[in-house]
Protein backbone atom coordinates (compact mmCIF):
# COMPACT_ATOMS: atom_id res chain seq x y z
CA UNK A 1 0.00 0.00 0.00
CA UNK A 2 1.92 2.88 -1.19
CA UNK A 3 -0.86 5.39 0.20
CA UNK A 4 1.30 4.67 3.32
CA UNK A 5 4.10 6.48 2.43
CA UNK A 6 2.32 9.41 0.33
CA UNK A 7 0.75 10.23 4.36
CA UNK A 8 3.99 10.37 5.94
CA UNK A 9 5.54 12.66 3.09
CA UNK A 10 2.35 14.82 3.40
CA UNK A 11 2.81 14.99 7.24
CA UNK A 12 5.95 15.71 7.00
CA UNK A 13 5.73 18.82 4.62
CA UNK A 14 3.08 20.23 6.22
CA UNK A 15 4.07 19.75 9.92
CA UNK A 16 7.52 20.98 8.57
CA UNK A 17 5.75 24.11 6.93
CA UNK A 18 4.03 25.10 10.22
CA UNK A 19 7.02 24.91 12.40
CA UNK A 20 8.26 27.42 9.37
CA UNK A 21 4.99 29.65 9.99
CA UNK A 22 5.39 29.45 14.21
CA UNK A 23 4.45 26.08 14.64
CA UNK A 24 0.22 26.42 15.28
CA UNK A 25 -1.88 22.80 15.18
CA UNK A 26 -2.63 21.87 11.36
CA UNK A 27 -6.94 21.95 11.29
CA UNK A 28 -7.53 20.99 7.64
CA UNK A 29 -5.42 19.99 4.36
CA UNK A 30 -6.96 20.53 1.06
CA UNK A 31 -5.45 18.36 -1.49
CA UNK A 32 -5.52 17.83 -5.57
CA UNK A 33 -5.24 14.07 -6.60
CA UNK A 34 -6.33 13.17 -9.97
CA UNK A 35 -8.60 10.33 -11.18
CA UNK A 36 -5.42 8.87 -12.69
CA UNK A 37 -3.02 9.44 -10.16
CA UNK A 38 -2.84 5.79 -8.97
CA UNK A 39 -3.37 6.96 -5.62
CA UNK A 40 -7.19 5.93 -3.51
CA UNK A 41 -8.07 8.65 -1.73
CA UNK A 42 -10.09 6.35 1.18
CA UNK A 43 -6.69 4.86 1.88
CA UNK A 44 -4.88 7.68 1.94
CA UNK A 45 -7.13 9.16 4.27
CA UNK A 46 -7.29 6.17 6.31
CA UNK A 47 -3.26 6.02 5.92
CA UNK A 48 -3.20 9.74 6.86
CA UNK A 49 -5.02 9.69 9.98
CA UNK A 50 -2.00 7.19 11.74
CA UNK A 51 0.61 8.65 9.89
CA UNK A 52 -0.31 11.88 11.65
CA UNK A 53 -0.46 10.57 15.49
CA UNK A 54 1.29 12.62 17.85
CA UNK A 55 2.17 15.28 15.00
CA UNK A 56 0.25 18.90 15.06
CA UNK A 57 -1.46 17.33 11.94
CA UNK A 58 -3.29 14.78 14.09
CA UNK A 59 -6.90 16.36 13.83
CA UNK A 60 -6.11 17.79 10.62
CA UNK A 61 -9.38 17.00 7.98
CA UNK A 62 -8.10 16.21 4.97
CA UNK A 63 -10.14 17.63 1.68
CA UNK A 64 -9.63 15.85 -1.37
CA UNK A 65 -10.52 17.09 -4.68
CA UNK A 66 -10.33 14.48 -7.58
CA UNK A 67 -10.35 15.98 -10.81
CA UNK A 68 -11.33 13.58 -13.89
CA UNK A 69 -8.83 12.74 -16.63
CA UNK A 70 -8.95 14.67 -19.39
CA UNK A 71 -6.99 13.63 -23.00
CA UNK A 72 -6.00 15.93 -25.80
CA UNK A 73 -5.87 13.90 -29.20
CA UNK A 74 -2.31 14.91 -31.01
CA UNK A 75 -3.58 14.33 -34.45
CA UNK A 76 -7.13 16.68 -34.49
CA UNK A 77 -6.52 18.45 -31.38
CA UNK A 78 -10.19 17.24 -29.26
CA UNK A 79 -10.30 17.14 -25.97
CA UNK A 80 -12.52 14.39 -24.28
CA UNK A 81 -12.74 12.39 -21.11
CA UNK A 82 -10.35 9.05 -20.28
CA UNK A 83 -10.30 6.70 -17.35
CA UNK A 84 -6.82 5.24 -18.37
CA UNK A 85 -3.65 6.55 -19.78
CA UNK A 86 -4.04 4.83 -23.13
CA UNK A 87 -6.86 5.91 -24.86
CA UNK A 88 -8.67 6.47 -28.68
CA UNK A 89 -9.72 9.90 -29.68
CA UNK A 90 -13.52 9.54 -30.28
CA UNK A 91 -12.96 12.04 -33.37
CA UNK A 92 -10.75 10.89 -35.73
CA UNK A 93 -9.61 7.68 -33.90
CA UNK A 94 -5.89 8.53 -33.15
CA UNK A 95 -4.20 6.63 -30.41
CA UNK A 96 -2.00 10.03 -30.16
CA UNK A 97 -3.91 11.26 -27.05
CA UNK A 98 -1.70 12.96 -24.86
CA UNK A 99 -3.36 13.22 -20.96
CA UNK A 100 -3.56 16.66 -19.80
CA UNK A 101 -5.37 16.37 -16.53
CA UNK A 102 -6.09 13.74 -13.72
CA UNK A 103 -2.22 13.26 -12.96
CA UNK A 104 -1.78 15.94 -10.18
CA UNK A 105 -1.13 15.28 -6.76
CA UNK A 106 -0.05 17.93 -4.80
CA UNK A 107 -0.92 20.00 -1.23
CA UNK A 108 -2.92 22.91 -2.37
CA UNK A 109 -3.73 24.44 1.28
CA UNK A 110 -3.85 23.86 4.67
CA UNK A 111 -4.93 25.65 7.94
CA UNK A 112 -2.75 25.94 10.95
CA UNK A 113 -4.51 27.25 14.05
CA UNK A 114 -2.49 29.60 16.31
CA UNK A 115 -1.71 28.18 19.56
CA UNK A 116 -4.78 28.74 22.05
CA UNK A 117 -7.16 28.73 19.64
Amino acid sequence: MHEMSIALSIVETVVSKALEEGNGRISSIDLLIGKLAGIEPQSLKFCFSAAAKGTSAEEALLFIDEPEGLGECGDCGKRFPVSFYYAECPECRSLRVNIVSGKEFLIQSMTIEEEGE
